[in-house]
């Protein structure tokens, strides 16, 4: 009777210890360590079951998709700490600079190569935020055109490939990372081109939202060497990013071989600007140790609590409340994203994988659904609930960089039309044939 009782005591432990305040991973191992010597005391099942942790621990480090994780982590923050993601915003910006809006598109296209490289919404909002937001603000842009923009862009990391969320969710669910990329390119790039086609229309309605920067004309213009300079800032990260993730989707390189690949040529990419100081690259360094050894230890405290949720009979709890979900695989994939949509509001993406997606990726194949599509649907709805005010962990996160000129509703208000775009595009989402025309 005890044992019985002791799954769900443990979900409830979990959910009272994160809110009071811990570590998210300190305390799913805490968690776990805590029930698992309740579960052998009460003959839950054996000291022996325990072990298990072992070869759990040892497949995460022989595995080729998260190895991937630390070496394209570091490639995004090569391009950034070395100024390189600022010199191709500032490229593409001169590019447009004629457009009303045209730096907005600049913000947009940098946003969809940078941020799905970086991996983690917050660093990619932040930097956006710091990189962009002076220049449209000096520029004359309206507040929350500018705020949503950059918002909206730096979320891209979610869904955009060589996305690590993706990486992450094809772990978590278990299926095949390049089946995933694949899956999620064309949702991916229909919703950065709905992105610039919400600027342009705007900005040809009301171009004094975003007005073309004039006046910068000289020699310069003539100067077929600052020219193709322009070009080439704007174009070499760009191309660099698209030829790891072709090498990567079409199978010409294993993840973590794309990702060795991106490093050594974001390497040479700042060596020959002359960028590649020794500080700068101990920046990247060390600024991609910090937030993949956060990304292990909570791998590892998320694997420990499955192991013992499992143990005691948890998985069978979740079955069994999922039982009494109407409309079959249909209500299941509503019931999951709703979920998953609401708890978005309070926790980062990372530990909703590690906590919610291990206890529903047995349902999910059980129940038949398909899994690279409930993937991809998750990536966008995750996209969503971190924009959406007044909850959205990426608005919090663009406060903290934007001038206090700038009021918190105008970040709320830039948001909703983009909150808006991504709704219609888990609308698009939800047809299973929008992820499988590349893949198939």
């Amino acid at each position: 009777m005890i044992a019985d009782l002791l799954a769900p005591a443990m979900l409830v432990s979990l959910v009272v210890v994160l809110l009071v305040g811990f570590p998210v991973a300190f305390s799913l191992a805490a968690v776990a360590g805590a029930f698992g010597g309740l579960a052998i005391a009460s003959g839950a099942f054996p000291p022996v079951f325990l072990t298990a942790m072992f070869f759990r621990i040892l497949g995460m480090f022989n595995n080729d998709n998260l190895l991937a994780i630390p070496l394209l982590v570091l490639m995004g923050l090569i391009l950034e700490r070395t100024g390189i993601a600022e010199d191709m915003l500032m490229a593409l910006n001169r590019l447009f600079r004629r457009l009303p809006g045209g730096l907005a598109y600049a913000v947009i296209i940098v946003g969809a190569v940078l941020s799905p490289i970086v991996g983690f919404v917050s660093a990619s909002v932040i930097a956006l935020g710091l990189i962009s937001m002076p220049v449209m603000m000096r520029a004359g842009y309206d507040a929350r055109l500018s705020t949503g923009v950059v918002a909206a862009s730096g979320t891209l990391a979610q869904v955009v490939p060589p996305s690590l969320v993706l990486i992450v969710l094809a772990e978590q669910l278990e299926v095949s990372l390049v089946d995933i990329y694949r899956g999620a390119l064309l949702p991916s790039g229909i919703l950065v081109a709905f992105y610039l086609v919400f600027v342009f229309v705007l900005t040809l309605w009301k171009p004094q939202l975003a007005p073309p920067i004039l006046g910068e004309e000289s020699s310069s213009k003539a100067d077929w060497r600052f020219r193709a300079k322009l070009v080439l800032d704007g174009a070499l990260p760009i191309g660099l990013v698209l030829c790891v993730l072709a090498s990567i989707a079409f199978g010409v390189a294993t993840p973590s071989e794309g990702g060795a690949i991106g490093v050594s040529a974001a390497l040479l990419l700042a060596w020959a600007k002359k960028r590649l100081a020794l500080d700068r690259l101990k920046q990247a360094t060390m600024a991609a140790g910090v937030l993949c050894s956060g990304v292990i230890f909570l791998l590892i405290g998320a694997s420990f609590f499955t192991l013992v949720f499992r143990g005691l009979n948890g998985q069978q709890m979740i079955e069994a409340l999922f039982q009494y979900i109407p409309a079959g695989p249909t209500g299941f994939v509503v019931a999951v994203n709703a979920a998953v949509f609401g708890l978005a509001f309070f926790l980062d993406f990372f530990e909703i994988a590690f906590i919610v997606l291990p206890l529903i990726a047995p349902i999910a194949h059980k129940v038949g659904v398909d899994v690279i599509w409930l993937a991809v649907l998750l990536a966008i709805n995750l996209q969503t609930s971190f924009m959406h005010p007044p909850f959205g962990i990426a608005l919090y996160n663009l406060r903290s960089v934007t001038p206090t000129s700038i009021r918190t509703q105008q970040i709320y208000w830039g948001a909703v039309p983009f909150v808006l775009i991504q709704i219609l595009m888990v609308a698009v989402g939800k047809r299973r044939a929008s992820t499988l025309w590349i893949r198939d």
